[in-house]
C-alpha cells in the first residue's frame, strides 16, 4: 500500500555566496589600498598591478585597464591635471564615503564577532548602565515617567479599595535610559613614531576615525564629531582629508592637541563633551610663548607631562572626560598614562592595533548612555 505521509521538514544546505563580478573584487581591495598609500591613486595602482601578477585578480576579457575606465565611469576616480610621473588620477567624494563606509563595515564586523577587548586600567571615570528599576517618585519628576499601574496598586495596598484614594507617597517613576546628544572630538597623534619599528600605526588610526565619522553620520546624526591631528602643532582636518592622513617629521605635542580640542569643545551646545586621544608614544614637545619649540624625546620631560596634567584637569573642570588609547606597552609610558588618566578622571586603554576600533566604538556607544529620571 502507498504511504500517504510524507516527511516535510527544512533542509539545510552550504551556503553558496552569489558570485562578485570582477569589477567589485577589484573594488573592494582598490579601497584597501588607497587606504594605505593615503589616496594616492598611482601608488594603489602599482600595487594593485602587483597583486594581480602574483594572484591573476583580472581575465584576458576584464583587464586592469578595463577596472581603472570602470572606476572613471562610475564616479570613483577623476582627473586632473596630469603632473610629471603620476596619472593625473585623483578619488572622489564617492570613493572618500565608500573607504569610511568599509572601515565602519570591518570594524562593525568584528564587534558582532567578538565582544572581547576589556583592556581598560583602574582609572576610569563613571559609566551607567540602562536601568528599568522603580523608585519613588521625587518633586521635579517628569509626570510622563510615572508608572500608572504600579502607583494605583500602591494606592490601594495602602489605603484600601473602599477609601480609595491616590496619594503622592504612593507614586512610584519608571527609571529609564536616554540617548544623550554627544560632541566628540578625536585627537590623532601624527608624530613620526607612528610609522616607525616596521609598524603601520597610522593606518588603523585614519581607519577607526574614518569609521567613527560614519558611525555617527549615519546612526546618531545629531552628534558631531571632529578630528584634530598633532604633531609639533596641531590642527583640525575635515572629513573628507582623513583619507589623504599622513604622518610627519614631527615630535608629540600633546598639549597643543589637548587645548585645540578643548577649544573646539567650548563652541558646542550639547551639554555631553568627550576626547578621545589615539597615541604611541610620549609627549616630547611644546609650542614656547616665544614661538620657539621645546623638545626632548628622551625618557619623560617633567615640563612637559606637568603640562599635559594641568590639560586633563581643566578639561575635568569642564567636565569633559578624556579616553587614551594608548597603542604601546612600555612601563613607563603606563605611568604617564595613569598619571595622566587619574588627573582627568577619564579612562585609558593599552590596546593593539586589531583592537582599536572595537574599543573605541564600544567606549563610544557606551559614553552616549545616560540614566534619567
Amino acid at each position: 500500500m502507498e504511504n500517504k505521509y510524507f516527511k516535510t521538514g527544512i533542509k539545510f544546505s552550504k551556503h553558496q555566496p552569489k558570485p562578485r563580478s570582477i569589477f567589485n573584487q577589484l573594488l573592494e581591495i582598490f579601497k584597501e589600498l588607497i587606504t594605505h598609500t593615503s589616496g594616492d591613486v598611482d601608488e594603489a595602482i602599482d600595487w594593485l598591478k602587483a597583486l594581480d601578477q602574483e594572484y591573476q585578480l583580472t581575465t584576458p576579457e576584464y583587464t586592469l585597464e578595463d577596472f581603472i575606465e570602470d572606476l572613471k565611469k562610475k564616479g570613483y576616480l577623476r582627473e586632473e591635471i596630469q603632473t610629471p610621473g603620476g596619472s593625473g588620477l585623483k578619488i572622489t567624494d564617492k570613493t572618500e564615503q565608500a573607504i569610511r563606509k568599509k572601515a565602519l563595515e570591518q570594524i562593525f564586523g568584528k564587534l558582532k564577532k567578538s565582544k572581547e577587548g576589556n583592556h581598560k586600567t583602574k582609572h576610569k571615570g563613571a559609566s551607567e548602565d540602562p536601568t528599568g528599576n522603580l523608585r519613588a517618585y521625587q518633586f521635579g519628576d517628569s509626570m510622563s515617567k510615572i508608572s500608572l499601574t504600579e502607583s494605583l496598586k500602591n494606592a490601594q495596598v495602602n489605603q484600601g479599595i473602599d477609601n480609595f484614594e491616590l496619594r503622592e507617597d504612593d507614586l512610584v517613576v519608571q527609571e529609564s535610559t536616554a540617548k544623550a546628544q554627544m560632541s566628540t572630538v578625536l585627537m590623532i597623534d601624527i608624530s613620526h613614531s607612528m610609522i616607525l619599528y616596521g609598524e603601520d600605526r597610522i593606518t588603523p588610526a585614519k581607519k577607526v576615525a574614518m569609521a567613527l565619522v560614519e558611525l555617527i553620520k549615519t546612526r546618531y546624526p545629531k552628534d558631531s564629531i571632529d578630528v584634530v591631528v598633532f604633531g609639533n602643532d596641531a590642527w583640525p582636518i575635515k572629513i573628507k582629508d582623513l583619507p589623504y592622513l599622513q604622518v610627519g617629521p614631527y615630535h608629540t605635542n600633546t598639549v597643543a592637541g589637548l587645548q585645540l580640542a578643548m577649544n573646539i569643545l567650548r563652541r558646542k551646545r550639547n551639554a555631553n563633551k568627550q576626547i578621545f586621544m589615539i597615541t604611541d608614544g610620549k609627549p616630547s614637545c611644546l609650542h614656547m610663548a616665544d614661538g620657539t619649540y621645546y623638545k626632548n624625546s628622551v625618557g619623560l620631560d617633567d615640563m612637559i607631562t606637568e603640562k599635559c596634567y594641568n590639560m586633563a584637569a581643566q578639561a575635568r573642570k569642564l567636565n569633559v572626560p578624556i579616553t587614551t588609547f594608548m597603542i604601546a606597552s612600555d612601563p613607563y609610558l603606563r605611568q604617564f598614562v595613569q598619571n595622566f588618566t587619574a588627573s582627568n578622571k577619564g579612562k585609558a586603554f593599552y590596546s593593539g592595533l586589531d583592537q582599536l576600533g572595537e574599543m573605541i566604538f564600544e567606549d563610544y556607544e557606551k559614553n552616549r548612555r545616560r540614566r534619567t529620571k
